[in-house]
């Protein structure tokens, strides 16, 4: 089933979903089945499965130079996705990047996941490599998010890159797109930052997932703005609660967000080991306040904790 569907037939009820990564190379299913087999519990519609893309390490060799070689360190998102589907019975969603494909490729991997009935994607420019200044895009590769939305749209309506296909069937991806409750870090200024997201819904998009944000304030003015600029699609607030006192510069680090005042004032008072307790209530207040403001589903970036996840999900 489509996402939308999925808010659709809800009924005003907001539903919850989860983010899971896939295991490092070498590691198993056990290591997901393990993260979702208590959150079933909550009977989310869909999991979400996250891509990433290549990464270079450099090996000494006996010379002493070094040499540079591109692996993977989190493969199996397709096969991770077919395996949630075929154990729970509910839709999974993996994440699509531009980053490490080539258009070609892209469109073969779309060809596969339609083959196996995963009709879902969330369309994502993706990350620089590390040590890498800006993104990179793959040569024939996509450079912008929108591109790749528009791509998978084209093949919704039989298009593919083939020009000599002749009545190609038409895919049925339900598109989700990444929004930023406090502009993307790239984007020149807020307003424009709306402006390109729009760009991705207009290009075929149906519903938008944002980044983690630890003020509703921040989610609310977002959502206004989307509003404003013509956006009418679901938005799905993205949640993750801060469990550890070094996060208070990690987190803005890496994801270039701000905590509130009151939170950062709070988590300073007390001990390290109470910095959980204290995350996990902060965000269980957040998730009762956007019900109440109707959001169709609350997305929960697991990051493999499932013991906080569940304690803030049954209290929701």
């Amino acid at each position: 089933m489509k996402i939308t569907d999925y808010f659709a037939k809800s009924l005003g009820q907001t539903l919850v979903s989860f983010e899971v990564l896939p295991p490092l190379k070498g590691g198993s299913m056990a290591d997901i089945f393990n993260t979702l087999d208590p959150l079933m519990e909550f009977k989310p519609p869909f999991i979400d499965v996250t891509y990433h893309r290549e990464e270079f390490v450099y090996n000494k060799r006996p010379s002493g130079y070094y040499e540079k070689f591109a692996i993977r360190k989190r493969p199996g998102t397709v096969g991770i996705c077919a395996s949630i589907m075929h154990r729970y019975g509910i839709d999974a969603i993996p994440h699509l990047i531009c980053g490490g494909f080539s258009v070609e490729e892209t469109e073969n991997a779309l060809i596969d996941l339609n083959f196996l009935g995963i009709n879902n994607v969330l369309a994502l420019r993706g990350d620089a490599r590390q040590f890498e200044d800006k993104f990179i895009p793959e040569t024939d590769g996509h450079k912008y998010a929108v591109d790749l939305v528009k791509q998978i749209n084209d093949m919704n309506h039989g298009i593919y890159l083939d020009s000599n296909i002749e009545k190609g069937t038409p895919t049925e991806f339900c598109i989700g797109v990444a929004g930023y409750p406090e502009k993307h870090f790239e984007a020149p200024n807020y307003s424009q930052d709306i402006e390109y997201l729009k760009q991705k819904i207009d290009a075929g998009a149906s519903y938008i997932v944002t980044q983690m944000f630890f003020d509703n304030k921040k989610f609310f003015t977002f959502r206004d703005a989307c509003l404003k600029a013509g956006i009418t699609v679901p938005i799905v607030p993205g949640l993750k609660p801060i469990t550890k006192k070094y996060q208070l510069t990690s987190i803005p680090r890496k994801f270039f967000i701000n905590f509130p005042e009151d939170l950062v004032n709070e988590l300073l008072k007390v001990e390290d080991k109470d910095v959980k307790t204290l995350g996990i209530e902060w965000c269980i207040n957040q998730c009762k306040e956007l019900k109440t403001e109707g959001v169709p589903c609350l997305h929960f970036y697991t990051m493999g904790d499932v013991d906080t996840t569940y304690k803030i999900v049954e209290k929701i």
